[in-house]
């Protein structure tokens, strides 16, 4: 959804007041990619997940039976842990986290984003929303 004029020349004056407020700031923000930070996070699920195939093997090496239930256990949850914050942020990072029915924060969908799944389903919707009015109107 689009800003309206009114938004967009608010938005405008709060960027040009954090520019003269604080211009250091401003422009760290503006050179921030977030990519860069969802790679980082790619990177460091990958590590745990490494991480808990060690811990995991090493269970499995030692053959005492208590340790090695818990060690297998901790192996098991880090791993699978890593995997679905890695996988979460691939999809974020390659554009797709929203056509899975989440939408981002603020409960807002970005404009595009979904593509021609959404419109069928918006589509669909209009249809049977018809049909219940008219069905309505009818009947009256």
């Amino acid at each position: 959804m689009p800003l309206s004029e009114n938004e967009q020349r608010l938005l405008e004056q709060i960027e040009r007041a954090l520019v003269e407020d604080d211009p250091k700031f401003a422009s760290t923000v503006r050179s921030t990619n977030p990519r860069t930070y969802l790679l980082r996070r790619v990177r460091r699920s990958a590590g745990v997940f490494f991480l808990g195939l060690v811990v995991l093997v090493v269970g499995v090496v030692l053959n005492q039976v208590p340790l090695t239930v818990i060690l297998g256990i901790l192996g098991f949850v880090m791993m699978l842990f890593a995997a679905l914050r890695g996988a979460a942020d691939l999809r974020r990072m390659s554009g797709r986290a929203h056509e899975t029915g989440r939408r981002p924060p603020g409960g807002k969908s970005r404009p595009g984003s979904g593509g021609r799944q959404r419109q069928s389903r918006s589509s669909f919707m209009d249809r049977v929303e018809e049909r219940w009015r008219r069905r309505w109107e009818d009947g009256a």
